[in-house]
């Protein structure tokens, strides 16, 4: 049972307080994981690479922080946890991307809508209401915009999008009588529970047999 516990859980072979090393290496590995994550798909979205701004390259860099935590021989389940918070940030951490894009370099240009498909009095009746636009020279926008599109908006209604002068990220609507959040603000939930999760499988993967072999060795 000791040694199911200890493959399960970590061994954490400390008396009292973890040592303050192991919260470092934790914090640190969780860090540099989070900041991995975060910073491949915004790189991605920013210069326009579809294999990191969708949330490739983060998934990426959830498997190797998953498989330097199996190096440092933490417990199963804490990986296990780990490896679900990596992934729930990687797959957040792309719409948060084109968001934090579209307000950096982003500007604002009024549409005309041509359609409007979706909403709860739609034929099908799934999916959120959505609005097909076309820019003043008559030319249609991709993709279809939702935000903004609301039960009253009808076909030569105008709308304001907001669009990267880069072309690197498409356009979204924007609603004009709601306030602009931070585009990253809703990833320090899943970028603060991925740290936190770091750090217990790493002080829990402490071992007593590591520091006697170093002082065996000296």
């Amino acid at each position: 049972m000791t040694h199911l516990r200890s493959t399960v859980w970590g061994p954490a072979e400390f008396m009292g307080l973890p040592p303050r090393r192991q919260v470092a290496k934790g914090f640190l590995v969780g860090c540099v994981g989070a900041g991995l994550i975060v910073g491949s798909t915004v790189a991605g979205a920013w210069y326009g690479v579809p294999g990191l701004s969708d949330g490739e390259g983060g998934l990426v860099c959830a498997a190797a922080l998953a498989l330097h935590l199996c190096l440092v021989r933490a417990g199963r389940a804490l990986i296990g946890v780990v490896v679900v918070l990596a992934v729930c940030l990687a797959l957040e951490t792309p719409q948060a991307a084109e968001s934090l894009v579209l307000a950096v370099r982003g500007r604002v240009q009024p549409v005309v809508v041509t359609s409007v498909e979706g909403g709860p009095g739609a034929v099908s009746g799934r999916g959120r209401r959505s609005c097909s636009v076309a820019d003043r020279d008559g030319t249609p926008l991709k993709p279809r915009v939702w935000l903004g599109c609301g039960p009253a908006t009808r076909p030569g209604d105008a709308l304001a999008v907001v669009y990267d002068t880069a072309g690197r990220v498409p356009p979204r609507g924007l609603d004009v009588r709601a306030s602009r959040p931070a585009p990253l603000r809703d990833l320090c939930g899943w970028a603060a529970a991925l740290v936190t999760g770091c750090v217990i499988a790493v002080v829990r993967s402490f071992r007593l047999s590591h520091t006697t072999g170093h002082a065996a060795t000296r």
